[in-house]
């Protein structure tokens, strides 16, 4: 079972913002386009943030040490007696203690093969103000969702079961194939049964038995502040159901950040290209510049700075990862020049060259 808590380096008791700066910082530090980053140990800091930044999900691998539900037991019904309230979750390796117990007793229980879900991938376009800010988006796939009316077992409710003829409720079968060496005997998983042992005298209408049909379901992404471009998110258990409850795939996100109509970004700074009217910097004049939270800032351009080089106006970028600290706002001035002098302007000019 993986911590969490470890993997973030964040204590059980941190706060929401604590466990955002230490993925931050993290995630800054092992982003697979930094030079010795590590795209696994990213893809498991993703992981982690993605449960314990979910109060939901935090509450349940708090509680089971995992936040994947567990579907051996539905509706509170305990098989061991006593009674429990609301859902199940997975509380780590159950069954492998279930069949190491059963194999030192001489049984052998019956394997399971069912195929898992595959994982899907997606494309989410946002905002740059979205990737500032951070937010919650919705997105909407169509996959292969566990049945409705069967819950994934591929029979209904009053159905009953009895052995497949088969492989007389093994789950395999042994096939014998004969060589110029000598007979070999391989076991292969029961194609009539696939790998369960038994048969219901009656499949689901629904699902016609594989315990999945197809929908469209809508997913919550969650963006964290400062996202970058094509940065790919990680949702475990939202991709494909798989065959009669078996486990679901990931989903796999790739975030595409729209152009936007002001800022250009680079790394954690953004750019904006002003046009300056020759005379206004002349006149010392104030010069109004928009910020990516929607308001304005004046600046004053010092004299004798160079036009040609981008005035820098610092934590007006993009939030960065590591730290609460913000990129650069750099702007790029364009110098517009009158169409047409005057001679009385012009003399005022070559007055003022004089004075340079």
């Amino acid at each position: 079972m993986k911590d969490y808590y470890k993997i973030l380096g964040v204590n059980k008791n941190a706060t929401e913002e604590e466990i955002k700066k230490a993925y931050r910082k993290l995630a800054h530090e092992h982003h697979p386009d930094k030079k010795g980053g590590s795209a696994e140990k990213f893809k498991e800091i993703n992981e982690a943030y993605q449960v314990l930044s979910d109060k939901s999900k935090r509450d349940q691998y708090d509680r089971f040490g995992t936040a994947e539900p567990f579907s051996g037991f539905q509706g509170g019904h305990n098989p061991f007696g006593g009674g429990f309230e609301g859902n199940f979750y997975d509380i780590g390796d159950l069954g492998e203690i279930f069949d190491n117990f059963f194999e030192g007793l001489g049984v052998k229980p019956k394997r399971k093969t069912y195929r898992r879900g595959a994982d899907l991938e997606s494309t989410l376009e946002i905002t740059l103000e979205d990737a500032f800010r951070g937010t919650e988006k919705k997105l909407t796939i169509e996959t292969f969702v566990r049945c409705h009316l069967c819950n994934g077992s591929g029979a209904p409710a009053d159905a009953t079961f009895s052995n497949c003829s088969t492989c007389g409720g093994q789950g395999e079968i042994k096939e014998q194939s004969r060589t110029f060496f000598g007979s070999f005997y391989q076991v292969k998983t029961c194609t009539k049964c696939s790998g369960a042992g038994q048969i219901p005298n009656k499949i689901c209408p629904t699902c016609s038995g594989s315990g999945r049909q197809r929908a469209r379901k809508e997913i919550s992404i969650n963006i964290v502040p400062g996202i970058q471009e094509n940065q790919i998110i990680k949702i475990k258990g939202a991709g494909e159901a798989g065959e009669k409850g078996s486990t679901e795939g990931d989903l796999y996100v790739r975030i595409n950040i729209k152009s936007h109509p002001l800022f250009e970004r680079v790394g954690d700074n953004l750019v904006f290209k002003k046009e300056l009217n020759l005379i206004d910097v002349l006149l010392g004049k104030k010069i109004e510049i928009p910020t990516i939270q929607g308001g304005k800032i004046n600046i004053e351009i010092p004299a004798q700075f160079n036009l040609k080089e981008d005035f820098k106006v610092k934590n007006e970028g993009m939030p960065r990862f590591d730290s609460y600290s913000r990129g650069d706002l750099l702007i790029n001035f364009i110098i517009k020049t009158p169409k047409k002098i005057t001679a009385k302007a012009k003399k005022i000019l070559e007055e003022l060259e004089k004075e340079l």
